[in-house]
């Protein structure tokens, strides 16, 4: 049988989903595991269906706060439909864990097996889209904005438990890290990582690097502990509590 020359058939999702501003807002809010959907042509990958409801598949949380937070704000949200398993969006073209072949212990069998035009098809078809729509509606904007990316982190990670329950991530916008950090310290109900539960590098992230810190535009890379937004209530939360500061954030950043 010949290979199909595409990933994504008729049945497939667009590999982004956008969720449009319906107020003027300086955010734009990225997800890049926002979905956990499968290339009907990829199967399973080879993994097992319950290993598709862990957080190696998706940010668990993370696309219910992202759309509630959205529809408090007002501002655009974008996010990615598609599993980090077929390919992982915060992770540039050709990096050696874009595409797993373990994740936390799971193999993912699809992904050891998949030729090197599997690899070039899920840039081609679900990485680059994505990017390209964010970097659309940034170039769109007349008005000065900053890119927050929400993320999500699970509580245990290869046997080590992590007591944060959020985590400021950054690398050279040291600027709007220190003013969150602040901010979420502030609320004096959290223990709040600063790099934790990961350090954010050029090599090790795309999005933030790619889109703000090359631009030069503030940004923001947020991780929310997963056990804290696994139910609706905890998303809203989340979401209520971020649609909060991240104004004040706005206000001090641009405070001389």
């Amino acid at each position: 049988m010949t290979e199909p020359n595409t990933l994504l058939g008729p049945d497939d999702p667009t590999p982004f989903r956008v969720h449009p501003a319906s107020q003027p807002s300086p955010f734009i809010l990225v997800s890049d595991h926002a979905g956990r959907a499968v290339p009907a042509r990829l199967g399973n990958l080879g993994v097992p269906m319950a290993d598709w409801e862990r957080h190696i598949a998706w940010d668990i949380g993370i696309h219910g706060v992202g759309e509630a937070l959205q529809k408090i704000l007002g501002a655009t949200l974008i996010e990615q439909v598609y599993s980090r398993l077929v390919i992982d969006s915060n992770r540039a073209p050709g990096h050696p864990t874009s595409m797993p072949f373990v994740s936390d212990g799971t193999d993912i069998v699809g992904n050891r097996e998949a030729q090197a035009a599997c690899r070039a098809r899920r840039e081609a078809e679900i990485l680059h889209p994505y990017h390209d729509r964010i970097a659309e509606e940034i170039a769109a904007r007349k008005d000065p904005v900053a890119l927050i990316a929400l993320h999500s982190f699970t509580p245990r990670m290869n046997g080590v438990d992590r007591p944060w329950h959020v985590g400021v991530l950054h690398h050279r916008d040291t600027r709007s890290a220190h003013i969150m950090l602040d901010l979420l310290r502030g609320e004096g109900d959290l223990c709040v990582g600063d790099n934790e539960p990961y350090v954010l590098t050029e090599t090790s992230d795309y999005t933030v690097p790619h889109h703000a810190e090359a631009a030069g535009l503030p940004c923001l890379e947020l991780e929310i502990r997963q056990d804290l937004i696994a139910d609706t209530a905890g998303q809203n939360e989340w979401a209520e509590r971020l649609a909060r500061l991240l104004p004040q954030y706005w206000e001090r950043l641009h405070q001389k």
